[in-house]
C-alpha cells in the first residue's frame, strides 16, 4: 500500500494554492496518494473562468459576483497592490519556467491527485457543479477525514 497524503486548501489565495499543489504534485510523484480537499475559499480555485448561469437567491449570486473564478483570479496573501502582485509574481514564475497554477492543476489531474470539493462549503456559498471544472469529486467532510486517517502527511493551508 502506498503511503497517502492529504492537504486541505481553505485558502483562496494564489501563493498559498500554488503552494498546496507544489506539495501534492511532489508527494505524487513519490508515489503518494494525494488528496487535496477544497473549502471555503479554496473553492475558488477550482472555479471555471467563464459565467455560468444558474438558478441562485440574491444572496448566492452575489456570493459569486464577490469571488474570484478560477485560478487565474486568485489574489496573493501579502503584497497583492491591487491585482499588479499576482501578474508580477505570474512574470517571475514564466521567467523562471516555473508552471502556473492552472497547468499544476492539471499535472495534478494527470497524476491522480484526488481533487475534492466540500460540498457543504458549496451550499453555503451557492456554488453548483457545473461552475467548478471537470475531473474533480464532491464529497463532505467525513470523505476527508477518511483519506487523512490513512494519511501521514496531513496539512491544512
Amino acid at each position: 500500500m502506498s503511503e497517502q497524503s492529504t492537504i486541505v486548501l481553505f485558502s483562496g489565495e494564489l501563493d498559498k494554492a500554488i503552494a498546496a499543489f507544489i506539495i501534492a504534485n511532489g508527494a505524487a510523484a513519490y508515489d503518494h496518494e494525494v488528496t487535496i480537499f477544497f473549502t471555503f475559499w479554496g473553492l475558488n480555485a477550482l472555479r471555471k473562468d467563464e459565467v455560468i448561469q444558474t438558478n441562485k437567491s440574491f444572496l448566492e449570486k452575489a456570493f459569486g459576483w464577490m469571488m474570484p473564478r478560477g485560478a487565474n483570479k486568485l489574489g496573493l496573501s501579502k503584497m497583492n497592490f491591487g491585482g499588479l502582485g499576482p501578474q508580477m509574481i505570474k512574470h517571475v514564475m514564466k521567467k523562471h519556467n516555473a508552471l502556473s497554477l492552472p497547468q499544476l492543476i492539471e499535472l495534478a489531474k494527470e497524476q491522480g491527485v484526488k481533487l475534492v470539493a466540500c460540498t457543504m462549503t458549496m451550499d453555503l456559498l451557492g456554488l453548483k457543479q457545473e461552475e467548478l471544472m471537470d475531473g474533480i469529486e464532491y464529497a463532505g467532510v467525513a470523505a476527508y477525514l477518511g483519506d487523512a486517517s490513512n494519511g501521514k502527511v496531513n496539512l491544512f493551508i
